[in-house]
C-alpha cells in the first residue's frame, strides 16, 4: 500500500531528484522508485497570476483533472497509466504548484513513431487499430481534447497491441459526439493524405452517419486547415521572438 507521506516525500524533493523522462517548457516529467515500482510524476508549470485564481476558486488543476480523468477512462475501459494521486500547492493568492502522479509504463512506443515509420509493414494496420481505438472513444463519448499522436502509448502484450491514453487534463464527456466533433477530434492525428484515406475508410466501417467520401472530405479539409494554422503561429513566434 502507497502511503501519501511517502508520496509526499517525492514531491517536496523533486527538483532535487528523480530521473528526467520528459522536460519542456511548459511541464516536467520525472521517474521515482516508490516500493519496488517506477512512477511518472508531472510537474505541471507555475501558473500566471491570473490562472493561480482560477485554479483555486473556480476551476480545477490540470492535475487534479488529470488524476480524476484517468480514473473516469478506466471506469470507462479505456486504457491510461495507472493514477496513483495529485497534489497541490496553494497560496493565500492561489495555486502555485501540481504534480500528477501515476505509474510508469515502460517498453512502449507512441502512435507518432508508428507514424513516422513510413517501411514498416504493420504501419497501416496500426493506422487501423488506432483508428478503431479512436471510434471507440468516440462512441463512449469521451471527447479526448489532445488526441494527437504523441499522445497515445503503444504497448504489446502477449502478440496484441494496446494503447494507452496520456496526457490527460484537457477532456469531456459528452453523451453524443456529432459529427463535427468527431472529425475536429481527429483533425490533429495525421498530415499525410493517404493516412487519412486509410482513416476515413476503417472509420466509416463502425460508422454509418455519412459516407466514407464524405467523411474523407471532411476530415482532410479539417486536417488540412490545422496544419496551416499550426505551422502560421510556427512562422510567427519565429518573427516575433527573431531574437533567441
Amino acid at each position: 500500500m502507497i502511503k501519501n507521506k511517502e508520496l509526499k516525500k517525492i514531491i517536496d524533493n523533486f527538483d532535487s531528484k528523480g530521473e528526467i523522462f520528459a522536460a519542456g517548457s511548459r511541464n516536467t516529467i520525472k521517474l521515482f522508485n516508490l516500493e519496488g515500482d517506477i512512477i511518472s510524476v508531472k510537474s505541471f508549470k507555475n501558473p500566471i497570476l491570473i490562472n493561480q485564481i482560477i485554479y483555486k476558486y473556480f476551476r480545477k488543476s490540470k492535475a487534479k483533472r488529470s488524476y480524476e480523468n484517468a480514473i473516469k477512462l478506466i471506469e470507462l475501459d479505456v486504457n491510461t497509466p495507472t493514477p496513483i494521486a495529485f497534489f497541490e500547492f496553494k497560496s493565500l493568492i492561489g495555486l502555485q504548484k501540481s504534480y500528477y502522479v501515476c505509474k510508469h509504463i515502460d517498453n512502449c512506443i507512441t502512435f507518432y513513431d508508428v507514424l513516422r515509420m513510413h517501411d514498416y509493414d504493420k504501419r497501416t494496420k496500426l493506422i487501423r487499430d488506432f483508428t478503431r481505438f479512436t471510434n471507440q472513444l468516440h462512441e463512449n463519448g469521451i471527447k479526448f481534447l489532445d488526441h494527437s499522436p504523441g499522445n497515445t502509448l503503444l504497448v504489446e502484450s502477449n502478440d496484441q497491441i494496446d494503447f494507452y491514453l496520456v496526457d490527460l487534463n484537457r477532456m469531456k464527456f459528452p453523451k453524443n459526439l456529432t459529427f463535427k466533433q468527431r472529425i475536429k477530434n481527429m483533425s490533429r492525428i495525421v498530415t499525410d493524405k493517404d493516412d487519412v484515406s486509410i482513416i476515413s475508410k476503417e472509420y466509416c466501417k463502425y460508422y454509418f452517419e455519412y459516407s466514407e467520401s464524405v467523411f474523407f472530405n471532411e476530415l482532410w479539409k479539417k486536417t488540412s486547415s490545422f496544419q496551416k494554422t499550426f505551422y502560421m503561429k510556427i512562422r510567427i513566434k519565429k518573427i516575433i521572438l527573431f531574437w533567441r
